[in-house]
């Protein structure tokens, strides 16, 4: 069952009871946004442990400017960007290739044998491998868009690109991963 999706007024009444100084608004944010910001790391990063130290990186960060951020209505695109200034951090510092790609083989539970498993886990399979082989820029668009539900006022306020690069960079990836699939033969 998929998490709701985080509501805008929300988030700005909890980042001010957490400037406040409320521990439990704190817990809300984290509960309403771990999701979402685990999915964005996971699927720039390719792997869990690389996605949890970065997570805990991008909390300790968000704690930390909480009290600064003046605009509590915008706490969701604030957040990715703490989340991606964290990921080129982890990245400069040379811990991993940059966007790495996704070894789905490897994964905990991974399928050995793709006919064993309904269609529909099949097809979220395919389309991370598929996010794989995308260019950096797409890959990400794609992730924060469609697994993080950033609208697209948010993803150009992560991303430091006006809204409409960001459809275009949804377009053409939407068009390159659609691509990637067919030509692997997953045209469902």
């Amino acid at each position: 069952m998929a998490e709701p999706e985080p509501e805008k007024e929300d988030d700005a009444l909890l980042v001010v009871r957490c400037q406040l100084g409320e521990r439990q608004a704190f817990t809300g944010l984290v509960r309403a946004w771990h999701g979402p910001l685990w999915r964005y790391l996971r699927a720039t990063t390719g792997g869990d442990g690389v996605a949890d130290d970065l997570a805990q990186e991008t909390w300790i960060g968000v704690l930390r400017g909480l009290p600064k951020l003046r605009e509590p209505e915008r706490f969701a695109p604030w957040l990715f960007t703490i989340a991606r200034r964290a990921l080129a951090d982890h990245l400069r510092r040379g811990r991993a290739a940059p966007f790495g790609s996704v070894d789905l083989a490897d994964a905990p539970g991974a399928p050995v044998d793709p006919g064993d498993f309904p269609g529909d886990v099949l097809d979220r399979l395919e389309v991370h491998a598929g996010l794989a082989d995308l260019p950096p820029a797409e890959r990400e668009v794609l992730v924060l868009f469609h697994l993080a539900d950033l609208p697209t006022a948010g993803c150009a306020d992560v991303l430091g690109v006006p809204a409409g690069t960001v459809k275009s960079r949804l377009f053409r990836a939407r068009r390159m991963l659609r691509d990637i699939l067919t030509e692997r033969g997953h045209d469902r």
